[in-house]
């Protein structure tokens, strides 16, 4: 493995060769380079992001608005993003100056590594090592989403995500623990799990419970109007205490 700070084109190797093992519909590295547009982002932003790092800003913006042009995703040159970065499908990503993506994280189309400040400084994610964001989910302010966790599709995360979690809807809420995932350590690269489908609602398991305690104080509440009835009709319809009650 070259080190974090490798040669250009050991980055765009690894970010091609990545890509085998978190697609499934990936067949071999041409038709990845050739036609995988959220790989192009990434080539792209590799050389826009050393070019702005050399203090050459105007080139590296204008490389980047080229970059968006083509593919229909938006990185600042600014980003700093790690080794074996994925972006399935690509459309719609946007990319904040100060994010700071770790090694093997993947993105899904619609994501967004968001500010939500326009003062000077931090003001966007850092991203764990091995992170996977679902699509159309937004990740705002400068938080932190540590490695190993998983956000689900369409979520709006505005706060740090521990190690290893599951995040799902608005505000992101913790639904899972990372032994109830399936790993595939034989990969060289880790395979994703992509059952997106079997993430929780916490949003509807809250509704769920509230739902069938409604139901149990209403048949409580039948029950003891029933014995109330049946209390005055023996007394011969005289109002009771409980009756009052």
């Amino acid at each position: 493995m070259p080190p974090r700070d490798a040669s250009l084109w050991a980055q765009v190797a690894e970010d091609i060769a990545c890509v085998k093992g978190r697609d499934p519909a990936a067949r071999h590295a041409l038709e990845i380079a050739l036609t995988y547009p959220g790989v192009h982002a990434v080539l792209h932003h590799r050389a826009a992001h050393r070019l702005w790092r050399r203090g050459w800003r105007f080139p590296a913006r204008l490389l980047a608005w080229f970059a968006r042009l083509v593919t229909n995703v938006d990185i600042h040159p600014g980003a700093r993003i790690g080794r074996r970065f994925f972006i399935d499908h690509g459309a719609g990503v946007v990319i904040g100056e100060t994010a700071e993506i770790g090694d093997d994280v993947t993105l899904y189309h619609g994501v967004t590594l968001g500010g939500t400040s326009w003062s000077p400084g931090k003001r966007h994610p850092t991203i764990g090592d091995g992170v996977l964001i679902g699509a159309g989910a937004k990740v705002l302010g400068p938080i932190t989403v540590a490695a190993g966790a998983r956000v689900g599709a369409n979520s709006v995360v505005v706060s740090d995500v521990p190690p290893a979690m599951t995040v799902v809807g608005i505000p992101g809420r913790i639904v899972r623990d990372p032994r109830d995932r399936r790993a595939a350590a034989d990969q060289p690269y880790g395979r994703i799990d992509l059952e997106h489908h079997l993430i929780p609602d916490p949003v509807g398991e809250a509704l769920s419970l509230l739902i069938d305690r409604v139901a149990f104080l209403e048949a409580r509440m039948g029950h003891l109007q029933g014995r109330v009835a049946e209390l005055q009709a023996q007394l011969g319809g005289r109002e009771t205490p409980a009756a009052c009650a």
